[in-house]
């Protein structure tokens, strides 16, 4: 499917979220994700697609993607999305990947986010807010410093509390400190073993903390997992 890019706008000082316009209807589920191709000059050994997961919701008129943008070693692909101009025509496919709400509304949900594994925890909620619908979730979300932190007024439109935990913590935080650990994540919930936990970030965090948490009692099947490629930590 082609795509016509809108605009972007900067989250923090190195994430941006970019909107697109599809040319046919698109329908997904919130929580799944896309891949883009995006023909430029010159590119690099990663080449010209990538996958991103969707942080719009199905509800929204526009379709979303946020990441990060590193200034000063950024591959040439996201170049190349810094550099849109409005119109500007890439391609799509998907949706793809099951991180997505069970159909059971009762199940207890524990959303865990690392850093842009946050997106899809957005989308989700965006569409839960919007559809009114009401799920047991708990979120905890956790970032380098508080610079990171994203999305929060989405939060506080659904009415979800957030324990945001942060890395590198300025005298000022009064928050969560530290780094995500199954320690940390179960001395701030009790999971029943009807709960599923979803665990979203950089593929190094979400391996350690799949191992991790296995270590603790927590079942394989309670676990929904979405990794990040190339990222190698929040």
């Amino acid at each position: 499917m082609r795509l016509r890019f809108q605009h972007s706008i900067p989250e923090t000082n190195n994430i941006s979220s970019f909107f697109f316009k599809p040319e046919t209807e698109f329908n997904y589920t919130a929580g799944q994700y896309v891949e883009l191709t995006l023909e430029h000059k010159h590119p690099d050994n990663r080449g010209i697609k990538r996958w991103f997961t969707l942080s719009s919701s199905p509800n929204d008129a526009l379709l979303s993607i946020t990441t990060k943008i590193d200034k000063d070693k950024s591959s040439s692909f996201k170049t190349a999305l810094t550099k849109l101009q409005p119109d500007d025509e890439l391609n799509m496919t998907g949706p793809m990947g099951d991180f997505v709400l069970p159909k059971i509304l009762q199940t207890p949900l524990l959303f865990v986010a690392g850093g842009v594994g946050i997106t899809p925890f957005h989308s989700i909620l965006s569409w839960l807010s919007s559809t009114k619908e009401e799920r047991p979730i708990k979120v905890i979300y956790a970032v380098k410093d508080e610079e990171e932190i994203l999305f929060l007024e989405t939060f506080h439109k659904a009415n979800q509390h957030v324990s945001v935990i942060v890395g590198n913590p300025s005298p000022s935080w009064g928050g969560e400190r530290g780094t995500l650990s199954a320690n940390l994540i179960l001395g701030l919930t009790s999971p029943t073993p009807e709960s599923l936990i979803f665990v979203s970030g950089p593929e190094p965090m979400v391996e350690k903390l799949e191992t991790d948490l296995k270590n603790n009692g927590i079942k394989q099947s309670q676990l929904v997992l979405d990794f990040f490629p190339n990222y190698p930590d929040y």
